[in-house]
């Protein structure tokens, strides 16, 4: 079977394809998955010019971006950012049996605000699906809440003031989600102290390989393949339990790896900046400085 791409430009491809009533704000919609008039064939793949949260609850299907699947729970809640590709699996009859919310705004509507400033520090809108959020019913109620007060102001009339409402509340909601996020940190703290071991292992063989003269410094990329999670949630997650995001994770790595060398070797900081991957000496000593407070020489002498 051929797989169709749908591209979704604006909200109101959005509700055309749902045949789910009309919207009432060309820029923004929110839409009970229960009452959609036409579902989504499984095997499409649809791309969006918009944000959309959702909170969707059937069994036997699943919602695939990149090579990752991801089985909707009762209240799992996933966030999808424009242009990400998303692919729908499963059965036609859990298609229709579907039930849940979905929130869905054209960049437009912020772009002028202070949450289009602020939008990319939501950074769970690059996770990948499987890293969706799951929700316990005291949390669903809460951004159900939120949803409400969003969609009352764009149900009765509207004045001045509406627009900014709207856009403050997609932001509480937002923040609510990013709350709801270090619940799970925290309530998955064991399994994640299993990939801290990992990614740590990764590193320290990535700096004593081949791999590393070849390819240069690792990436947050790298390391976040070797444990199957996005580039962003890696680094919240690191954030969370050792207070360090990926990329510094990574530069303590290097810098205790280049303290070792200075303490024990004669190596010139060139040839120290270029065995740990670093293309310029100049960046090496600039990022050591950094990190330590003092020049790469400095630190050799003074020990």
């Amino acid at each position: 079977m051929m797989n169709t791409t749908i591209h979704l430009s604006t909200i109101s491809d959005l509700i055309s394809l749902l045949q789910c009533g009309q919207t009432h704000h060309p820029l923004i919609s929110i839409v009970d998955f229960g009452q959609v008039g036409q579902h989504v064939k499984s095997e499409t793949k649809i791309s969006t010019d918009f944000y959309s949260i959702m909170c969707k609850k059937t069994c036997n299907q699943q919602i695939r971006y990149g090579k990752n699947a991801f089985d909707f729970n009762e209240g799992s809640l996933i966030c999808i950012s424009p242009k990400q590709v998303i692919t729908i699996d499963g059965s036609d009859e859990a298609n229709e049996s579907m039930k849940g919310w979905g929130l869905f705004f054209h960049p437009d509507l912020i772009r002028d605000s202070f949450l289009g400033n602020i939008i990319k520090d939501y950074s769970f809108f690059t996770y990948e699906m499987s890293e969706a959020l799951h929700l316990s019913e005291k949390e669903e109620s809460i951004l159900k809440e939120t949803l409400v007060n969003i969609q009352q102001e764009l149900t009765d009339n509207f004045d001045d003031f509406s627009q900014h409402i709207i856009v403050a509340n997609i932001d509480l909601l937002l923040k609510y989600c990013q709350r709801f996020y270090g619940r799970q940190f925290i309530t998955r703290k064991h399994s994640h102290s299993d990939i801290l071991t990992k990614i740590e292992k990764e590193l320290h063989a990535y700096l004593h390989s081949s791999e590393l003269h070849q390819n240069g410094l690792p990436s947050v990329s790298f390391l976040a393949d070797k444990v199957c999670l996005s580039p962003g949630y890696l680094s919240d997650l690191l954030k969370k339990e050792i207070g360090m995001n990926a990329q510094e994770f990574i530069h303590y790595h290097i810098i205790e790896e280049a303290k070792n060398i200075l303490r024990n070797s004669n190596m010139s900081i060139a040839e120290l900046s270029y065995t740990l991957g670093f293309e310029y000496p100049q960046y090496f000593s600039k990022l050591f400085k950094k990190k330590t407070g003092v020049s790469p020489v400095f630190y050799r002498s003074s020990n």
